[in-house]
């Protein structure tokens, strides 16, 4: 029995959490994986979106990390209170409209050039439909951003079917599903395909992983300028190839410095990147958007290949990192490539602007509360580290309001969430920010 429990222990525990359908499709796929040795399943199924922060709380002891179904869920979580492990959740994309498009034609009989789909990105669906030969001029998408977008998804889809713009809706959200069927609206369910699910799986397990062994598992990013972006010759007298590599380091530097990771020249086209697996766990969402990339188009304005590897030692993460920038050569520069200790391979693609960060009002706004917070603390690098209780006495609010901000400021890039730390007394670990200076 002493054998079993500590077996179970050694195994990365993945928390669940979302509608019962999908929690038992995930349940059964990470049965069937040949990692599924190496992880154990916590279901929490819900009976309503209300239910996510609730279902977590209740096995948030019991688990190395949680897998929401879809980023509404992800979402409201984050909003009702920290989160003391990773998190990360089942991405949405196009590849999920054919299996629901099908099954409205041959079962529904409904037109797929009239129908409203929320949820997924505009870009998507346009690239779902190109790929089908079908026009998506009748096609009315409702893209998801924020919990509150959601809640009027309902009113959406109906409006358009009682107008007869539409012949049914598409959904992801199920609560969204019920209601529409409730008020006779044809309705599928959008659901993600068994691909999606098994990578979200293992982006879970490496989150978990990463976050027991801490600083014992070593990550190493190559970054290497694109071959279009080389010059024609090098040596010291190219001044443009000096000044693309200050830039380039510069950049690296930017995010370095916040992760707490090394940067070091590789050869005259590339940098070498050392970090934790925890660190980059926090720059890539959780290992679902890309490092380095965005910062370095915007300020080098250079495409660049970044290769991320893992490992116990220096050495093993090297040759993970050589084997990952080489996918991301292979793939054009299109997105970074992580290869874990144990040869899972992660695409990881460009970040995804949200709407609020693409707001220059918004963006401004969350500036100058940067600035008002950082001018009501003291000198000095440690005085950027807050947290929810710093920052509710700096700037006299709730720390619940104190929270929102911090999650706010970290989505404009304005602060980055560091590991949670845990207290001597039992109860939720303090999540500190580390804020970033203009």
């Amino acid at each position: 029995m002493d054998r079993l429990r500590s077996e179970a222990r050694s195994r990365v525990a993945i928390g669940v959490i979302g509608p019962p359908d999908l929690v038992e499709q995930i349940m059964m796929i990470g049965a069937d994986l040949p990692a599924a040795a190496d992880w154990r399943l916590v279901g929490a199924p819900l009976a309503g979106e209300h239910e996510t922060y609730e279902k977590f709380s209740k096995i948030a002891d019991t688990i190395d990390v949680v897998l929401f179904t879809g980023p509404l869920q992800y979402d409201l979580a984050r909003q009702a209170g920290e989160l003391p492990v990773p998190a990360t959740f089942v991405p949405m994309s196009g590849a999920s409209l054919y299996a629901a498009l099908l099954r409205g034609v041959l079962n529904e009989g409904i037109d797929p050039a009239r129908v409203s789909i929320d949820s997924l990105p505009a870009a998507d669906v346009e690239e779902a439909y190109s790929e089908i030969g079908i026009s998506t001029a009748s096609v009315q998408v409702s893209s998801y951003d924020q919990p509150e977008s959601a809640r009027g998804f309902a009113g959406f889809h109906e409006q358009l079917f009682r107008r007869g713009a539409t012949t049914a809706a598409l959904t992801t959200i199920r609560s969204v599903a019920k209601a529409l069927t409730a008020s006779g609206v044809p309705v599928l369910r959008v659901l993600p395909t068994s691909h999606t699910l098994r990578l979200a799986l293992n982006t879970a397990a490496l989150l978990g992983t990463g976050s027991r062994l801490e600083e014992a598992q070593i990550a190493i990013a190559v970054v290497e300028l694109a071959a279009s972006a080389r010059p024609s010759y090098s040596g010291p007298g190219n001044y443009w190839q000096q000044e693309l590599k200050l830039s380039l380091h510069q950049s690296l530097l930017a995010d370095a410095r916040v992760m707490g990771a090394t940067v070091t020249p590789r050869d005259e086209n590339a940098y070498v990147v050392t970090a934790t697996v925890g660190a980059l766990a926090q720059a890539t969402d959780g290992f679902r958007v890309a490092p380095f990339m965005d910062r370095i188009r915007s300020e080098a304005g250079v495409p660049v290949e970044v290769g991320i590897g893992l490992g116990t030692t220096a050495r093993d993460a090297d040759a993970n990192a050589l084997v990952a920038v080489e996918k991301a050569r292979n793939a054009g520069a299109a997105a970074a490539y992580l290869v874990g200790g144990d040869g899972t391979v992660l695409s990881l693609p460009l970040r995804q602007r949200r709407r609020a960060e693409a707001e220059p009002v918004i963006a401004t706004k969350g500036a100058k509360l940067l600035e008002r917070l950082i001018g009501g603390l003291g000198d000095g690098p440690e005085a950027l580290v807050v947290d929810a209780e710093i920052v509710a006495d700096v700037l006299a609010i709730a720390p619940r309001s104190a929270r929102r901000v911090l999650q706010s400021l970290a989505e404009e890039g304005l602060a980055w969430p560091m590991p949670p730390v845990k207290g001597s007394q039992a109860g939720r670990p303090r999540q500190p920010y580390r804020l970033v200076r203009p």
